[in-house]
């Protein structure tokens, strides 16, 4: 069986798929088919509002702020879920010597009352857990989040396990001594803006007391991972260490003016696909007509990849889908001038075009791993729009790497002779 042949079923599933994918990525399309994974869209598109805070880390030691900062981002994204907002991204930004703390509220009805709930400190206290009749209920006691000095992540001496330490004052040492002792063998709640610290685990937010905790300093140990063991330490302090946030800027989006920039994006990256197209048929012939249909397979399994994994879509990351489109196309116009180049030392098409892949693999190669550096380094050291549009950049380059190597490979083996 010849190659081209060996490569006919791969290139019917890759069809198959990029037209299942296409039919995925079309919203009123695939509305009327299934309600499974809708586009979610950033502030920008779907409107909202654009809440900026200033954290107030005055009075905090410097060697906490982070923690604490990290904390109250953690807490506040809790309270704006509870809102059932769409998507809504929470994130520290720092702009010089001065702390803040940024909401993106998309598609939010109730402004005022998003304002009035996240402008609150969050509230740290501990509980008992009684029973009442055949149903268990933690009851607030008088330790709350005021009397904690401190909290930290430690390791067990012997297995190195993380573990949570926390220090109390004197007034706090001495209420949880009494707890303590009233409630040994039994579990101490520690509650959050009124949730378990650790919603999903109620071991590691209820902690049950071995002895008398007398001093103010208190072990929480358990099968901890690292990053578990970190999460509460935030939340601890968070509560612990009050650092106030004041609002300095709000923003308000309307939903028409961002149907309007999603229509002309839209508008703008479909016109500009289609010159590309153009121009790649009108060029390269029947080279152009392979490369075209494996552009339009390309756009269809990358939008399908962003709405499956349920990439925020936002005008920057659709900026960054757009310039992959274009790095998709460099790719082939690199192996088709190597063609060109092989065709005039006399080399037959089908032989011309294997030489021409293998020889523009290289630069294709580096040039669009440059790329996805770049892009890592933009999302990792940067944040908010700048992070979406360096996200669908790196997605888009691996995948145009598979559609430039593979799917028009295959394309042009199964049909050029």
């Amino acid at each position: 069986m010849s190659k081209g042949k060996r490569l006919v079923p791969f290139l019917v599933f890759i069809i198959a798929t990029s037209i299942f994918a296409g039919v995925f990525s079309y919203q009123p399309l695939w509305e009327n088919i299934s309600s499974f994974h809708p586009w979610k869209l950033g502030l920008d598109l779907a409107g909202g509002s654009f809440l900026t805070y200033k954290i107030d880390l005055s009075q905090i030691n410097a060697a906490d702020q982070n923690s604490v900062a990290q904390g109250l981002r953690d807490v506040i994204e809790k309270r704006v879920n509870l809102f059932g907002v769409s998507e809504p991204r929470v994130y520290i930004q720092n702009a010089g010597n001065s702390t803040r703390l940024v909401v993106e509220l998309a598609g939010i009805t109730d402004v005022n009352q998003a304002i009035k709930e996240i402008g609150a400190t969050p509230y740290l206290d501990f509980r008992e857990i009684q029973q009442e009749g055949s149903s268990t209920v933690a009851i607030p006691t008088n330790l709350n989040g005021r009397y904690l000095k401190s909290a930290q992540v430690g390791r067990d001496p012997t297995t190195f396990v993380p573990e949570i330490d926390f220090t109390l004052n004197k007034e706090g040492a001495d209420i949880f001594a009494a707890i303590t002792k009233h409630n040994i063998g039994k579990p101490i709640c520690i509650f959050i803006d009124g949730r378990p610290i650790i919603p999903d685990s109620e071991a590691d937010s209820c902690p049950v007391v071995n002895s008398e905790i007398t001093g103010g300093n208190a072990r929480i140990t358990g099968s901890f991972t690292l990053s578990r063991a970190q999460q509460i330490v935030e939340r601890l302090n968070a509560g612990a260490l009050p650092a106030p946030i004041t609002l300095v800027n709000q923003q308000t989006i309307g939903s028409d003016f961002g149907s309007d920039s999603l229509h002309k994006a839209l508008i703008a990256g479909a016109l500009g696909t289609l010159a590309v197209m153009i121009f790649m048929i009108l060029y390269y012939r029947s080279l152009g007509i392979f490369a075209a249909v494996s552009l339009l397979m390309y756009v269809a399994l990358t939008l399908g990849l962003f709405k499956l994994i349920s990439i925020t879509m936002t005008l920057s990351g659709i900026a960054g889908f757009i310039l992959s489109i274009g790095m998709a196309v460099d790719a082939n116009i690199l192996v088709f001038e190597r063609t060109k180049e092989e065709l005039k030392k006399g080399l037959s098409k089908a032989v011309a075009l294997e030489e021409g892949f293998r020889r523009a693999w290289t630069s294709i190669r580096d040039s669009n791993i440059s790329t996805m550096i770049t892009s890592a380094v933009l999302y990792y050291f940067t944040s908010s729009f700048v992070q979406g549009f360096a996200l669908t950049l790196f997605l888009g380059v691996v995948v145009s790497m598979f559609s430039a190597i593979t799917i028009t490979r295959g394309i042009l083996r199964v049909f050029i002779k």
